[in-house]
């Protein structure tokens, strides 16, 4: 690119006795250098703020006090949705099989809880349109903090807000507001007390499962039966409890009962005393509920033997009774008894010896 060598002397200051330009002079010494020159543009004054427009309740008292009544109106209007949500709640169980139950549920809860946000929200609206002082002001802001008498000047603002606002002075509106506020949260307690557990002792369901002393492991999901001959080393199957098809609550069932079953080298298996009877010649069978927070386990590695969690990557060793070598979970899968019968298909011998699925549940 060619270089001019007088390319940004318009720019340079006049001397003492030269005067300045004008725009035009300028723009037009820019024109002949190529265009290379910064031309500011005229300053502007500030317009200011637009003069005040009194609100129909800055002038008359009777229009204020219906306004404020408005207000409060609403906030109670936003208790009642809350005190309905709750009696919505209990008028309306959800029930097992039953659908129906389940919309009224939704529909009812919903509106109380609907009725209740907006409540609050129009009549905080309200009363910022209507009773509030609405004068615009301009607050300098420094980005160190400020001296003593700034800061003593901030607190007189918070007071002045307090006064313009009337949240000190109009009391009926403070007390519906707060008792909107307190009450509001109440259906978010009994919708997140119905997601936990109903009972004192929530690891007691997960005691017991549908396995018992000789229930055949069937495939899932076809149910049928397999034999310890149709394990081939490094295979991995997922299995269900005989008759589980049939059962109907199956999926709350095969929520607790889902195993996994692997065949690996015996000579490969660590195992601990007293479950030395619990393989059949390297054939091994786990929970497949994770003991983290319940994901399926579902991934196996034939050739680090490991079982992988894909929620949260927790992993387990097969051939060390499936103990967490990595991941959140801090507790080994239970290990379900198995053996053959007379017939060589793969049966249980009891139930898993301990409570299967997550493990953030006390325990006894």
């Amino acid at each position: 690119m060619a270089h001019d060598d007088s390319s940004g002397s318009e720019l340079a200051a006049p001397s003492s006795g030269a005067a300045a330009g004008t725009a035009v002079e300028r723009a037009g010494t820019a024109e002949s250098n190529g265009g290379l020159a910064v031309i500011t543009t005229d300053t502007f004054l500030d317009p200011g703020m637009p003069p005040h427009r009194p609100r129909v309740t800055d002038l008359d008292p009777k229009k204020a006090r219906t306004a404020q009544r408005a207000v409060y109106t609403l906030f109670y209007l936003s208790v009642a949705g809350s005190i309905f949500a709750l009696a919505a709640y209990m008028a309306f169980p959800i029930e097992d099989g039953d659908p129906g139950a389940l919309r009224l549920n939704t529909v009812f809860l919903g509106l109380g809880i609907t009725l209740a946000l907006m409540g609050i929200g129009l009549g905080a609206v309200h009363w910022a349109k209507t009773l509030m002082a609405d004068h615009e002001g301009i607050d300098v802001r420094h980005p160190v903090r400020g001296t003593p008498e700034t800061r003593t000047r901030a607190v007189e603002i918070f007071d002045d807000a307090n006064k313009e606002s009337g949240f000190g002075r109009r009391t009926l509106i403070r007390n519906s507001l707060i008792g909107a506020l307190v009450a509001f949260p109440l259906p978010a307690v009994i919708l997140f007390r119905g997601l936990g557990p109903q009972f004192d002792n929530p690891a007691s369901l997960l005691e017991t499962t549908m396995w018992k002393a000789g229930a055949r492991l069937t495939l899932d999901p076809s149910g049928l039966p397999i034999k310890a001959s149709d394990v081939t080393l490094g295979s991995a199957f997922h299995i269900i409890p005989e008759g589980l098809n049939e059962m109907p609550d199956r999926l709350e069932q095969k929520a607790k009962a889902a195993v996994l079953l692997m065949r690996v080298n015996p000579a490969d298996l660590n195992v601990s005393p007293g479950r030395e009877t619990w393989n059949y010649d390297g054939i091994v069978a786990y929970s497949k509920i994770c003991t983290h927070v319940g994901c399926p386990v579902a991934l196996f590695e034939q050739q680090t033997h490991h079982l992988l969690c894909p929620c949260h990557q927790s992993t387990f060793d097969v051939n060390n009774e499936c103990k967490v070598i990595f991941g959140p979970a801090k507790r080994a899968l239970p290990q379900l008894p198995i053996t053959v019968d007379g017939e060589g298909y793969l049966i249980a011998q009891s139930d898993f010896l301990e409570p299967v699925g997550p493990s953030f549940w006390e325990r006894s």
